[in-house]
């Protein structure tokens, strides 16, 4: 593959996952069945251009409003921009695996549009952690935590596509799921470069603080991983919706703490 081609393709990739983790319009790009799990790499990348936004806003509205005020805004904007796409993943899985016991049962549950009662708390409680941790980050640091957390969390779904299996069987005629589109297909070398990135992007931002919140997402990743495995042999896509929001909050306990 020539160099222009090589250049071609990553851009490609990157488009890739801007377009599906948010409603940001980019330009068409061409279809590929692989594409989804080439550019997982990128998806830590992607969480960051989402927490510059979010820097962003802090900087512009915490002059002018309280604290509160400003955290919801942001979460806001942040639950706009991706479209639910990770809350809705929560919600699933809640009901999911709160209300059902079989490997069978869950995953029809999770198949289910509607939201049920696990579903409906998960999605509070998890909208409530996000906004008073954000309101309660060191306003010196906020914007760092705003960038790094959208970054770590979805981080997260490179392990775990890379290790686990799908949950539901993938057949050539039909993908069932976009689980299955990168579950067990994300290459060795995508896990390395997206790891990469992310480091790089988190360390440049938080230096030595970011250990704890890099090691916060590497224990919500391995328990949700071993969960998922042992639920329902595998992971779906709304498995990695449900370990994105738990990382996102886990980073934001971690600037909250101090």
């Amino acid at each position: 593959m020539s160099v222009v081609s090589q250049i071609r393709r990553i851009w490609f990739d990157l488009l890739a996952a801007v377009q599906f983790l948010t409603r940001l319009q980019v330009p068409t790009i061409p279809y590929e069945s692989d594409t989804l799990a080439r550019s997982v790499k990128f998806f830590p990348v992607v969480g960051a251009l989402i927490g510059l936004g979010s820097a962003l806003l802090y900087f512009l509205l915490i002059p002018h409003l309280p604290v509160l005020v400003v955290a919801v805004l942001i979460v806001g904007y942040m639950v706009a921009i991706t479209g639910c796409l990770h809350e809705d993943g929560l919600a699933d899985s809640a009901d999911g695996f709160g209300g059902g016991r079989e490997r069978e049962k869950v995953l029809a549950i999770m198949r289910d549009s509607r939201i049920g009662t696990y579903g409906a708390a998960a999605l509070a409680l998890t909208l409530l952690a996000r906004v008073l941790l954000i309101a309660s980050l060191p306003q010196a640091e906020a914007a760092s935590y705003l960038i790094a957390a959208p970054v770590l969390c979805r981080w997260t779904t490179l392990p775990l596509s890379f290790y686990l299996p799908p949950a539901r069987a993938r057949s050539e005629d039909q993908v069932d799921g976009q689980g299955a589109r990168i579950a067990r297909l994300t290459t060795g070398g995508s896990l390395i470069v997206g790891s990469l990135l992310s480091l790089v992007i988190v360390f440049a931002l938080l230096r030595l603080r970011a250990l704890i919140p890099i090691l916060a997402s590497v224990v919500v990743s391995l328990a949700t991983a071993r969960y998922y495995k042992h639920r329902i042999g595998g992971i779906t896509g709304d498995c990695f919706g449900a370990t994105n929001q738990l990382a996102e909050v886990a980073v934001y306990l971690c600037g909250a703490w101090v």
